[in-house]
């Protein structure tokens, strides 16, 4: 490991270059793709790298693209960007804002858009592999550059893995990884230990008995008991988890019937739990499966409500001391009022997968992306910013775009031994 990546990071990137990734970014944020089905920014992303003389693995995990660039003898870092958009309709008023429409997997068709950020995650990668192609002098070994599909869905990195990653390529000495955040364009934060919580995402069919609306006593109501679930299901949090520990509760979907006077036969619920420690996740979605078991039996139900498994995330937990010296290089190219020690965040992300996968360190940060100006007018005005997941979250291209691919060049290059130095 070097202790100084400053041959690697430049002071300021090539302008055709920086013109050259605002342009893919527009590109594939009006293209954006759902999960699993990202082919056309697969396409883009491995095209870019055969461009750049990397070998080219394609179709890993499904729409998963995986570039080797080689430069002699030195460990292997593994940089990862994610590919997958949102079944929700953009509102940001962008003249390159999304009008695409797809299928999602449960067969709803809708808007898809990139409001999550990924899009940028893209351009990121592209950006840092082209500098680390052009500037080959200033290190050696050997970067494998992963797009991954599935993100949001929690499959995608489960799926690589599945199809032989670790078997195929070469061992990686650290995982390093990045996400855009509505925090002030710019910056960087990072966080030693737990950065992201666990997530659970199950789908809930709870059976009844149908009958007409004016007659309730002839059935057993699948929505009376759901209802009744979304409620008790918050006190799960608020009753049965102390005050020093963190869990989130969200039924995100809740789908009964067809017409106001006809009581249904189901109803499905769509929910997701979010939590930093294993036994905390234990004990809510074993409550979770108390308050449906007991909501039917209470109803009379002929059935026990059906639980299935949509999805699940590990915590994302960063390498101490990887982690750290990350952060030390952050702040010297970056300077220090960039960069800061970030709270824990209680979204999710598979990325940490990946360092499971293979046993070695990984490091994953956030870049700002919010133009400070408009951060500010929403502090005096007491008025919330957009961030991930809002349809109106999109962030300011410049310096967002140099931040992130500088930033991951400069974690990279402690990694990658210089020419002629100790790896």
């Amino acid at each position: 490991m070097t202790s100084d990546p400053a041959p690697i990071v430049a002071a300021a990137l090539p302008a055709d270059l920086l013109d050259e990734l605002e342009a893919v970014y527009k590109d594939i944020h009006a293209h954006p793709e759902l999960s699993m089905q990202e082919r056309r920014t697969a396409g883009i992303a491995a095209g870019w790298l055969e461009h750049l003389g990397c070998e080219v693995m394609r179709d890993v995990g499904g729409t998963g693209v995986v570039g080797l660039l080689r430069n002699g003898e030195g460990p292997t870092v593994l940089l990862r960007a994610d590919m997958d958009a949102l079944p929700m309709q953009e509102t940001t008023g962008l003249p390159y804002a999304s009008e695409t429409r797809g299928v999602d997997r449960f067969g709803q068709d809708g808007f898809v858009t990139h409001s999550c950020g990924h899009d940028m995650h893209v351009a990121w990668l592209l950006g840092a592999t082209r500098i680390l192609a052009e500037n080959r002098s200033a290190w050696r070994g050997t970067v494998m550059v992963v797009f991954q599909p599935g993100e949001e869905t929690g499959e995608g990195a489960r799926a690589m893995i599945e199809d032989g990653m670790v078997r195929r390529f070469p061992r990686p000495v650290v995982a390093l990884g990045q996400h855009l955040s509505p925090d002030p364009a710019g910056t960087i934060g990072w966080r030693a230990g737990a950065i992201m919580s666990a997530s659970d995402s199950w789908e809930v069919t709870i059976f009844g008995r149908g009958a007409h609306g004016s007659m309730p006593e002839k059935s057993i109501d699948p929505i009376v008991m759901a209802a009744s679930a979304v409620l008790n299901l918050q006190t799960i949090v608020s009753r049965q988890i102390g005050m020093e520990e963190e869990a989130v509760v969200t039924v995100g979907s809740l789908h009964a019937g067809t017409s106001e006077n006809t009581i249904p036969e189901e109803a499905l619920l769509r929910l997701n739990v979010r939590s930093f420690n294993e036994q905390v996740r234990a004990r809510v979605l074993e409550g979770i499966r108390r308050i449906f078991r007991a909501g039917a039996l209470g109803a009379g139900a002929d059935r026990e409500p059906a639980i299935a498994v949509l999805g699940e995330h590990p915590a994302t937990r960063n390498d101490e001391a990887a982690t750290r010296l990350v952060a030390g290089a952050f702040a010297t190219h970056f300077g220090t009022d960039r960069v800061h020690e970030m709270p824990r965040v209680t979204a999710s992300e598979d990325f940490g997968l990946f360092g499971a996968a293979w046993g070695i360190p990984s490091v994953f940060w956030f870049v700002g992306g919010t133009d400070p100006a408009v951060l500010d007018a929403a502090e005096r005005d007491h008025a919330q910013v957009p961030g991930n997941h809002n349809p109106a979250f999109a962030p300011t291209l410049h310096p967002t775009i140099e931040t992130g691919v500088r930033a991951m060049l400069a974690a990279a290059g402690l990694w990658l031994a210089p020419k002629g130095g100790a790896a």
